[in-house]
């Protein structure tokens, strides 16, 4: 969940830690490995390949040299890099790694600084429970060190986290951190406290103090865009409720200056919206109406605006409704219900559940020892047991064997059987593989709606000149068993590979609920695996894969061709004119058809193309795929 109008800082800074070193290790080793993090940490925001590099290097020589510090350091800048490119999962994998070697050094202020991070990440995805556990146990050990820069840090985070719940306990650790600010010399502290405390204050309408703590956050500033607009919007938002307009327009004015001298979008949108919201408060309609349009044609492609996109479209559907300009106003009015719906998220429950308690753990010992004791007596009386038994099994040792041949026989025919049924499975749907089980034929059969997916690698042919057969399938092959994965996990059907092309279907042989959704959706997370195989190709220093992606739906006839090798096949002018449509489309984009846009057009975002030449088609409505209705909580957080 997004803090409407709350301000976060990332801290990017890297803390030297002292750890104890392996009596191995050379001095020589040491500072080659610590040289090669301080690179890759100098180059995370601006070459992401070759920090990675580093930083893997780094980790292999720390690993052989049983160096656990650099180990450490390379897992966070790795795991930094993902965040900087928004991978959370990455980004939560090397971090964890980095907690979990932290943790065997008993390191307190490397355990501390991932915890910090970590839980900064859990806030960005709206898991406000492993967001607060994670701060507080940071906090506990900071507190312990003494750790004035990671108190600070920590305390303000877990004051926005309860201050997106609403919590007014978010003012107490923001007074508890107040002493600490004060010392501090680091301006963007100062910046990010002074402006947060007092986007509280204005909240709780002690008007006075807002404006006092975003003056001061203005004069801790330095020459910082972002938070200079941040608080001249805050103190002009303030007079805006004190009905003191003049001096309202005056600081987002200001703001607005600022923003556009450092070129800041997000601050131009905020800072024109905030003077439309002026004159609509004065029903001065046609000026508020004209800085609306303005913060909205910049606003819509802003990803961080869109929490506030919610509520500048109710305004503009006020000063339309008020201005007697209903069809506009109805539009914005229905615009701001879609996005309302799109960001409804059920509150997270605040209460924290430890996973098992010291007792258990002791109880659980007990029963294992008891456990172990027992079967060391039954041990031994076995033993009496098998001496018997060892003189019957003699004499029936030729019966036995005799038995065992016929078993092994049995279980290689069934192996074969069970190979053949697999391999059977694995070319045709398991519908149609039963049929011709059972009967020895498939019939054809005609199918009213199917779904059909083509997927082509762009300019393949160039890409396979400049490798060696065996690398180029085996490249080929990654992407195909990936695009297997995503089309078994959709309930889709793989029709066929040809050469670099990749062919499936939906709603066949079977009835698929939702299909054409369904298809579409796996047509958007293949194009997701391939941006981050590609990132991994960049890594390397290979080529980029792009693939065209076009999608109809329509009437086929399917059925089983062949008679030696067997091939499932769907057949009809719908997959011609799928077929079109991947060729008509662009590289990592999922093109489809007018007919399918009027079945998905309520829960998929589109970009209309216009009627475009299809051959031996002629011209066809064709939209792009832009992503889903639906948006992905990311507040702004602290990091160190």
């Amino acid at each position: 969940m997004q803090l409407k109008g709350f301000l976060f800082i990332p801290f990017f800074l890297y803390f030297t830690f002292t750890f104890g070193q392996n009596n191995a290790l050379s001095v020589k080793d040491t500072a080659e490995i610590n040289a090669l993090i301080d690179k890759s940490k100098a180059l995370v925001a601006t070459d992401s390949a070759t920090a990675i590099k580093m930083s893997e290097q780094a980790l292999e020589r720390s690993k052989n040299a049983n160096y656990a510090k650099g180990e450490a350091l390379a897992y966070k800048n790795i795991g930094m890099v993902y965040y900087l490119k928004n991978y959370v999962v990455e980004t939560l994998l090397y971090w964890n790694k980095s907690l979990e070697t932290f943790e065997k050094m008993g390191d307190d202020v490397g355990i501390a600084n991932m915890l910090s991070n970590i839980g900064a990440i859990y806030m960005t995805t709206g898991d406000d429970v492993k967001a607060l556990d994670h701060s507080l146990r940071a906090l506990k050990i900071a507190e312990q060190l003494k750790d004035t820069n990671r108190m600070v840090t920590v305390l303000m985070n877990i004051g926005g986290i309860y201050h997106n719940k609403h919590n007014p306990v978010a003012m107490d650790y923001y007074l508890k951190v107040q002493p600490l600010v004060e010392k501090s010399t680091d301006i963007n502290t100062i910046t990010t406290y002074t402006g947060n405390l007092a986007e509280i204050y204005s909240e709780q309408k002690n008007y006075e103090k807002a404006i006092e703590y975003f003056e001061k956050s203005i004069a801790a500033n330095d020459n910082n865009g972002s938070s200079a607009c941040f608080a001249l919007n805050g103190i002009g938002r303030v007079y805006r409720f004190q009905a003191k307009y003049i001096k309202s327009l005056e600081y987002h004015n200001k703001a607005l200056d600022i923003a556009k001298k450092f070129d800041d979008n997000l601050q131009i949108a905020k800072s024109l919206r905030a003077i439309g919201d002026v004159y609509l408060t004065q029903r001065n309609l046609n000026l508020a109406i004209n800085y609306f349009n303005q913060a909205n044609a910049i606003a819509e492609n802003l990803e961080e605006f869109k929490v506030e996109l919610k509520s500048l479209y109710q305004n503009m559907a006020e000063a339309y409704a008020k201005n007697q300009n209903f069809e506009e106003a109805f539009k914005y009015q229905t615009l701001y219900a879609n996005l309302k719906d799109s960001l409804y998220a059920d509150d997270t429950k605040s209460e924290l559940t430890r996973l098992q308690t010291n007792f258990e753990l002791s109880q659980k010992d007990a029963q294992i020892a008891l456990k172990d004791a027992k079967l060391k007596t039954e041990k031994q009386a076995r033993m009496g047991i098998t001496i018997t038994l060892v003189i019957l099994l003699i004499g029936s040792i030729i019966i036995y064997r005799n038995y065992l041949d016929k078993v092994k026989t049995n279980k290689i025919l069934d192996k074969k059987n069970d190979e053949i049924e697999g391999l059977l499975l694995n070319i045709l749907p398991k519908e149609i593989a039963l049929e011709l089980q059972a009967n020895g034929i498939s019939k054809p059969r005609h199918f009213e709606e199917v779904s059909v997916l083509f997927a082509d690698f762009q300019a393949f042919t160039s890409i396979a000149d400049k490798m060696s057969p065996d690398d180029l399938v085996e490249e080929l092959n990654e992407c195909f068993i990936a695009f297997d994965d995503i089309v078994e996990k959709y309930g889709l059907e793989k029709i066929k590979t040809i050469g670099d092309a990749y062919m499936c279907a939906s709603n066949l042989p079977s009835n698929v609920v939702d299909h054409s959704y369904k298809i579409i959706m796996a047509a958007i997370e293949i194009t997701q695996f391939l941006d981050k195989w590609n990132f991994q190709r960049q890594l390397k220093g290979k080529e980029n894969w792009e693939v065209r992606i076009g999608i109809h739906t329509g009437p086929v006839v399917a059925g089983v061709v062949g008679k030696k090798k067997y091939a499932y096949d769907i057949w009809g002018n719908t997959v011609n004119i799928a077929s079109r449509m991947e060729s008509a489309g662009t590289a990592g984009k999922v093109n489809i058809s007018a007919h399918l846009f009027e079945k998905v057009k309520d829960r998929f975002e589109f970009e209309y193309r216009g009627k475009i030449s299809a051959k031996n088609i002629g011209e066809v409505d064709m939209y792009y795929v832009v992503g889903v209705k639906e948006l992905a909580k990311n507040p702004e957080i602290i990091l160190s």
